[in-house]
């Protein structure tokens, strides 16, 4: 139908609705009947082992809960396809500006080589150059940084075209050159190893620049822009600074070819001791005011530094979405998957978060949309801006640019003013206007915002993946990241923005429901570890908290546990993971329920007394060539005397003790014992087996990545010490 009507998109329902009725309701069974169970045996008043029955029994209720909440991300999943060449026979003369807000905040853990190829990447977009403008915002207001966006535009005017004639695909040139050869036979080789050529010389004078910690006077004299750092500015007082390197209007801005290009700016917002400058949210406003000034694209890219375009027809798939005339004026934004062009081919930490974008966004696009993740989203400006959405009226996508006479220089100083710490007091920027500040996850909590005025988001899945970023490549990065993500989604459901309460008559029950699952990831901390040690624990003292395997009540037990597991399994599969993969996932999913959500939970409890103050953690870029080494083997690094490790290593160590004296008591009490234990000896050893890295890196491995002696004698003597601690 879709296609007949000549619509620039097409929606197709997710199939086996009758397969999901089944799995839900007999799910739900074998959970009402654990409930059953829990609640028709509980150990009477000073029996042995009532504590812990009632925490297990109280773990499994949330876990039920939860559970019905992952059902509306499951029910009604949609997958879109975009006709990209009726977009181009209808509205080629009127496509919209478009701005790219790329934002990096420290250049040490950001390396500008990284950031610059982002930049470079967006620039090559498949899109009239002269609708293209591209944003840089730089928190750590870095003279590096500034230098090698300087480079990079002189680049690009080679890099483009290049681009262009080769059909070049990704378009950072770092991830293009370490993919591509070509044959010295191939018409191509000498403009691919000139191109090549070009990008190392720049590449080796901005890592010379970076060694040298200072830019040489030669190169300062070459901008005017230089000028701005002086010895009294540090990342966190400067004041606001706003540079055009590239002006689009400028007729000799031109390429090798002879072309336009797209416009390029460079901002480092004010920065003063005694203003909060709220992060990445605030980044994001200023070049939001900014922008408006300059270009004024009604469209807007909100993309990470390390996030390379990958894909060079993705304007043209979001705005096949904005444009399309029946339903295109709906929507408020577009959701691109985040994909990692440095995952290993088991991920090793599931950095891949594969069910979420294959399973858990195309749910909750059927539900009204997905949630803004921050990154890879293009935006209505008017939006972002407080617009809220009307039946009656037809939005279009005009934001007509501003008529600009004076010079670029003249133009830089007045904007900077909208970039000043003191621009946004007793406005409602921050509130009513821009990106949500107070929440470490400000892009979430801006998208429900924008969902709950009436609008909805788009998440489109391209063949060709659009975007490919940098994954943390250590588990203490990627906890670290996790703890950030579930502590901020917890304070968005613990404040007025809560999506039961805030999207009560604003949006379906079933976007609530998907919203929630994230902002309770903390909470799944608790219940996970009780199940964790709780279990071993009464193993040791031979007391039994689950039905016999003679029992029926082991049934619903058995059913609940092979069910959800086969499942689990089956949606890694059939979305391109590897068995391995999968065992991986599960062990981080125990990691990060026991570690990032745990710390999460406790902050965001602090926060809410006032005890503990907001903080933005960035996810280092880099990490030296050993550590590299041991990632591309998949042997999972530790290294440190992390809390976080502290907490893993006594929970595997806890249940590999609790596990030989659990075989003990079956051995010297027969079958059974056994049969009462069954449950808990499972539970136990997969505890033990999923932990088998920890084991390797406590006692067999002698590289720098290892488990400290110091934090196993710890967690060892932990063990002892919970072991005569008495089962109530």
């Amino acid at each position: 139908m879709d296609r007949k009507e000549g619509r620039l998109f097409e929606v197709k329902e997710g199939k086996g609705r009758a397969w999901k009725w089944l799995y839900a309701g007999s799910m739900l069974l074998g959970l009402l009947l654990i409930w059953v169970y829990r609640a028709s045996h509980v150990p009477e008043a000073g029996e042995k082992g009532r504590w812990p029955w009632t925490a297990v029994f109280a773990a499994e209720l949330w876990f039920g809960f939860y559970w019905f909440l992952t059902l509306s991300v499951r029910w009604n999943p949609i997958y879109r396809h975009t006709f990209k060449d009726r977009l181009s026979q209808r509205f080629e003369e009127k496509l919209p500006g478009v701005d790219i807000f790329i934002c990096t905040a420290d250049p040490v853990i950001e390396p500008p080589r990284i950031v610059i190829n982002t930049v470079l990447s967006v620039m090559a977009y498949e899109y009239p150059p002269e609708k293209l403008n591209v944003y840089l915002s730089d928190d750590g207001c870095s003279i590096f940084t500034f230098y090698a966006l300087l480079e990079a535009s002189q680049f690009a005017k080679s890099w483009i075209p290049f681009c262009k004639k080769f059909n070049v695909q990704p378009m950072s040139p770092s991830l293009f050159f370490s993919k591509s050869s070509v044959s010295v036979h191939d018409s191509s080789f000498s403009d691919w190893t000139t191109m090549e050529k070009l990008y190392k010389d720049m590449e080796s004078r901005i890592d010379a620049a970076m060694k040298l910690g200072d830019i040489s006077k030669e190169i300062k004299a070459k901008h005017e822009g230089f000028s701005e750092w002086s010895s009294n500015i540090s990342s966190k007082d400067h004041q606001a600074i706003v540079k055009v390197l590239i002006d689009g209007r400028d007729q000799n801005a031109r390429d090798s070819e002879g072309f336009v290009m797209p416009t390029v700016v460079y901002m480092a917002r004010e920065k003063r001791p005694k203003f909060h400058h709220n992060f990445k949210a605030g980044a994001l406003n200023a070049l939001l005011r900014v922008s408006e000034k300059i270009s004024n694209g009604p469209i807007i890219l909100t993309i990470d530094c390390d996030m390379y375009a990958n894909n060079a027809g993705s304007i043209r798939d979001a705005l096949c979405f904005f444009m399309d005339e029946k339903q295109g004026h709906e929507y408020a934004f577009v959701q691109f998957p985040q994909t990692y062009k440095n995952t290993t081919k088991n991920d090793l930490y599931a950095n891949s978060l594969k069910i979420i974008q294959k399973v858990d966004f195309p749910g909750l696009d059927g539900q009204g949309g997905p949630l803004y993740t921050g990154s890879c989203c293009f935006h209505r400006r008017d939006c972002l801006k407080g617009r809220k959405y009307s039946e009656l009226s037809n939005v279009e996508l005009k934001g007509e640019r501003p008529q600009i006479l004076e010079a670029s220089s003249i133009l830089e100083e007045k904007t900077k003013n909208l970039a000043t710490c003191s621009y946004e007091e007793s406005t409602q920027w921050g509130k009513e206007i821009g990106l949500k500040y107070g929440c470490p996850v400000e892009d979430v909590i801006t998208g429900f915002a924008i969902q709950c005025r009436g609008w909805k988001s788009v998440y489109f899945c391209p063949k060709r993946e659009a975007f490919l970023g940098l994954a943390p490549t250590t588990l203490s990065q990627t906890l670290v990241q996790h703890k950030r993500w579930s502590e901020g989604d917890l304070q968005i459901f613990l404040s007025k923005y809560c999506p039961f309460l805030y999207g009560f008559r604003r949006t379906k029950l079933g976007l609530q429901m998907g919203y929630s699952i994230y902002c309770l990831w903390a909470v799944n901390s608790i219940p996970t570890i009780i199940y964790a040690v709780i279990p071993s624990i009464c193993l040791l003292n031979e007391n039994s908290l689950f039905p016999s395997v003679f029992s029926y009540w082991f049934i619903p037990f058995a059913y609940v546990i092979a069910l959800s597991y086969s499942v689990s399994l089956w949606e890694s599969l059939i979305h391109g993971e590897t068995l391995k993969a999968w065992w991986n996932e599960k062990r981080m999913w125990l990691y990060k329920r026991t570690t990032s959500y745990l710390f999460a939970l406790v902050d965001a409890i602090l926060k809410m007394l006032g005890i503990n103050d907001l903080a933005f953690v960035v996810t280092p870029k880099v990490v030296d060539e050993d550590t590299s080494k041991r990632y591309e083997k998949e042997i999972m690094e530790f290294g440190s005397t992390s809390l976080m490790f502290m907490i893993l290593s006594t929970i595997a160590m806890l249940n590999l003790f609790c596990l030989v004296g659990g075989i003990g008591v079956v051995i010297v009490d027969g079958v059974g014992a056994l049969g009462s234990l069954f449950m808990q000896l499972l539970l136990c050893g997969s505890l033990v087996l999923i932990n088998f890295p920890i084991f390797q890196a406590s006692f067999f491995r002698k590289d720098k990545g290892c488990i400290p002696i110091s934090t196993t004698l710890a967690s060892v003597a932990v063990v002892i010490i919970a072991y005569f601690i008495p089962v109530f």
